[in-house]
């Protein structure tokens, strides 16, 4: 367990260093326990996510980081790759693909890969996979607009 605290003390001080670097992350540390972690991200231009702002919450293992952190949306999204009532994700590097050279900045990095590339053949929000599918990018590209605007823009006035 002292070695993931190193590690995350370390990943904190990256963070505070790099919060210039990355425009498009913010990852901050709970104040009460370094295991818990919250990321806002910005959805990737040219996507139907660009323009929201998305919540993500981490628990990281005390075992981190030779097992990875569970990590999910807490704002709502409409894609392939996410739970839509759990905001799970099904992301590779999340499960057996893990290294511990990954740092929750760079799993912030992939999840915004992922957002741009969804990957509709192992599919946790089977409307959004059978939409892509199918090969109806509009109808998916249009979902995922409509949610995008509705839990990850501010609300106007």
């Amino acid at each position: 367990m002292q070695a993931s605290r190193a590690r995350l003390f370390k990943e904190f001080k990256e963070v505070q260093r790099e919060k210039v670097a990355d425009p498009d992350i913010q990852l901050v540390c709970d104040d009460s326990n370094i295991f818990k972690w919250t990321a806002l991200i910005k959805g990737p231009s040219e996507t139907p996510f660009d323009g929201g702002i998305f919540q993500l919450a981490f628990s990281v293992p005390e075992q981190y980081p030779l097992q990875p952190p569970q990590v999910r949306f807490l704002t709502k999204i409409f894609h392939p790759n996410v739970h839509f009532k759990t905001g799970e994700i099904c992301l590779d590097i999340l499960k057996n693909a893990w290294s511990p050279a990954w740092t929750l900045q760079s799993v912030c990095r992939a999840i915004i890969a992922l957002m741009a590339h969804p990957e509709p053949d192992s599919p946790l929000n089977c409307d959004s996979g059978n939409l892509l599918r199918a090969g109806d990018i509009r109808g998916y590209q249009s979902m995922a607009r409509m949610y995008t605007r509705l839990a990850a823009m501010p609300k106007k006035g």
